[in-house]
């Protein structure tokens, strides 16, 4: 299943985003779609990509060419928020977000504190981003060191592009998930040391979101941003009503919600915060004068009934946005069924969701948001070498769809409308292939 030689050799269609852009209007321009290409990657890397016809001179005389004719090759989808630990809870019936951490998160989360526990989720974890065609994730772990150190491995033996954090959390939760201000730094601190940049693994510091973290946790996790600059925020934002009340109960001295994390030195260009769907326009702007990045999770924010994402918004402010499945509040690893959901956010504010601007978002514009637009999220060379092989006609019903559209972007619109883990026939991480049907 894996091809271990150093240099491989991908041909068939392929479909990317050139560039970044400033506005949905430019995307278009920037779609390279070729019908017949060849993608060279040599140790993880994209050395050459080009059309079959200019490939030749570039072609190693011994390299197997691998050839999908029938399918579209895209970058591999990125996801910028989601929950290991909650894997097993997917589907958890008839909470909003308060009572849904409370019934089902916290004891589910207790479990991780065994090693063997959290190393057997991690490893199903991710092979469930593989058969997803997700080769980048941005993760929880829970308040156990032990948890982090799982997922970390079974990612590197897949040699995935991972950040992920040990969760910061002292208080509103169970006493054995509770962790202290001093405690939670020393322990990401040591993490950080042990895993930021081992490979291709980030770190990522995790405050769960401000009401389960005193004002001392959230000095010490601003402090940890500041002597670790390079590494990531991950938090949540902003999800539901009834916790942004909490918050501003909580910290009555801030202007609101983000100004909590702002006032600790915790917003920022690696500063990813999950949801966002109620901000309001102070935020926005503190959003992008920041360069903080936003998580859109549609198919946990109608699981959980919180509420329905501004998409446009993040163009007309200039705010980074990628796409999260949010597992397990999200109901889906796969972001086929993502970009379904985000659509249908977008018509019920009565906007619409281009084909190609899904796309971006998948790729490119996720590789932005975790401010990896420099390694991932097309094809363009020197780039690290992750990428998803679909197969557009899954089903008896997706193959009479697709027979009737006319052009790529009506088929790749009919892709993210139908199309689920089905669709994914290969996933190439660092240039090899850890999965395949």
């Amino acid at each position: 299943m894996t091809n271990c030689s150093p240099i491989s050799a991908i041909r068939g269609r392929f479909l990317d985003i050139q560039q970044l852009v400033q506005h949905p209007s430019e995307i278009a321009e920037q779609v390279r779609y070729l019908e017949d290409a060849v993608l060279i990657s040599e140790h993880g890397k994209i050395k050459w990509f080009g059309t079959w016809q200019d490939a030749q001179p570039h072609l190693p005389e011994d390299v197997e060419i691998q050839h999908y004719p029938e399918q579209l090759i895209v970058p591999g989808f990125i996801d910028t928020h989601i929950h290991y630990p909650q894997t097993e809870m997917v589907g958890a019936y008839g909470e909003q977000l308060l009572s849904w951490l409370n019934t089902y998160t916290f004891p589910t989360e207790l479990q991780f504190k065994d090693p063997s526990y959290a190393e057997h989720i991690a490893h199903f974890f991710i092979q469930e981003l593989l058969k997803n065609g997700t080769t980048t994730a941005l993760v929880f772990c829970t308040v156990h060191p032990e948890s982090v150190d799982a997922l970390f491995q079974a990612a590197a033996n897949f040699n995935m592009r991972l950040i992920a954090g040990k969760v910061m959390m002292d208080r509103h939760a169970p006493e054995d998930l509770c962790d202290t201000a001093e405690s939670s730094y020393t322990d990401s601190k040591a993490l950080i040391e042990k895993w930021h940049g081992q490979g291709r693994a980030l770190y990522a510091i995790t405050p769960r979101f401000a009401p389960t973290s005193t004002p001392e946790q959230l000095e010490k996790a601003g402090q940890l941003k500041q002597e670790f600059p390079d590494v990531y925020v991950h938090t949540h934002l902003s999800e539901n009503k009834d916790e942004i009340a909490w918050v501003k109960s909580l910290f009555p001295e801030r202007q609101g919600y983000l100004d909590v994390y702002h006032h600790y030195g915790l917003t920022g260009q690696r500063s990813v915060f999950a949801h966002c769907v109620h901000l309001e326009d102070e935020e926005w702007n503190c959003m992008h004068d920041t360069d903080s990045a936003i998580a859109f999770c549609p198919t946990s924010n109608l699981f959980l009934g919180s509420g329905l994402f501004p998409l446009n918004k993040t163009w007309e402010k200039q705010v980074k946005v990628g796409l999260g499945t949010d597992i397990g509040a999200g109901t889906s690893f796969n972001q086929l069924q993502t970009l379904n959901e985000a659509y249908k956010v977008q018509q019920l504010q009565g906007n619409k969701l281009s084909a190609f601007e899904s796309l971006y978002h998948a790729t490119l514009g996720g590789a932005k948001a975790l401010d990896l637009q420099d390694k991932l999220g097309n094809f363009n060379i020197g780039k690290e070498a992750d990428f998803v092989v679909l197969n557009l006609n899954a089903t008896a019903l997706q193959s009479l769809r697709q027979s009737r559209a006319k052009a790529i972007e009506d088929s790749l619109f009919a892709l993210f409308t139908l199309g689920d883990d089905r669709n994914v026939h290969a996933t190439y991480v660092y240039g090899q292939r850890k999965f395949s049907k």
